[in-house]
């Protein structure tokens, strides 16, 4: 039986995307937020990456639980990782060579992304077929939208640009001539600077949220 059968899909999902999200708030595999957010092109396509990895590499997991001896459960994690890993590497050197060029080194560490086997280790070996694709997808689409939110803002903040891909191959850079580069936010200092701002932000609209839904369901006082 699901230790997580309370929880719907739909807030297993949201779990992934605001309470426990990796970069945000786990402050998990951080190397990708830093190393390839200066395009939001490279950050899409390397957060697209984790996304597909992660709901694979759970969904294969739950599918074996049944079968994978304890003793033996870490390793066979990190084989099924890094098979899911080179799929999406060589799906990547086919469909988008020159993306993966500039990021394909850090598609291939996500093998030893702590989050992808932390979620394999604590919820997929324990939890049926569709509550593990919804945490892979919740955890990956987490991933996503914080390399997508960090890569925006270090791009127009230090280019005066945005590069937005149209296609696996093609992309269009929007300029903004008013706009005065920072050119540090594009180094990898400015890559720090901006994971503590977006972070800070992050956790202060959760927390004003939770208190406004706390205070919602609070009693009224007599």
């Amino acid at each position: 039986m699901s230790s997580h059968s309370t929880v719907s899909l739909k807030d297993q999902v949201l779990n992934g995307i605001i309470k426990e999200n990796t970069i945000f708030k786990l402050a998990l595999s951080l190397c990708p937020s830093i190393a390839v957010t200066n395009s939001l092109k490279n950050g899409i396509f390397m957060g697209g990456a984790v996304l597909f990895v992660q709901v694979m590499v759970n969904t294969t997991i739950s599918l074996m639980r049944n079968v994978i001896h304890p003793k033996v459960r870490l390793p066979i994690f990190m084989l099924v990782i890094s098979g899911w890993v080179t799929v999406t590497q060589m799906l990547m050197a086919a469909l988008a060579p020159e993306v993966n060029a500039k990021v394909g080194l850090y598609i291939a560490l996500i093998v030893a992304f702590a989050s992808i086997l932390a979620r394999a280790e604590m919820f997929a070996s324990k939890n049926s077929l569709l509550p593990s694709m919804a945490d892979g997808l919740g955890m990956g689409i987490g991933f996503l939208f914080a390399l997508t939110t960090i890569s925006f803002f270090r791009e127009l903040v230090g280019k005066g640009s945005l590069t937005v891909p149209t296609g696996l191959a093609t992309d269009h850079v929007f300029t903004f001539i008013n706009t005065k580069p920072v050119l540090l936010m594009i180094l990898p200092a400015g890559g720090f600077f901006a994971v503590g701002i977006l972070m800070a932000g992050f956790n202060w609209i959760n927390a004003r949220a939770a208190a406004k839904a706390a205070a919602k369901t609070a009693p009224a006082a007599h």
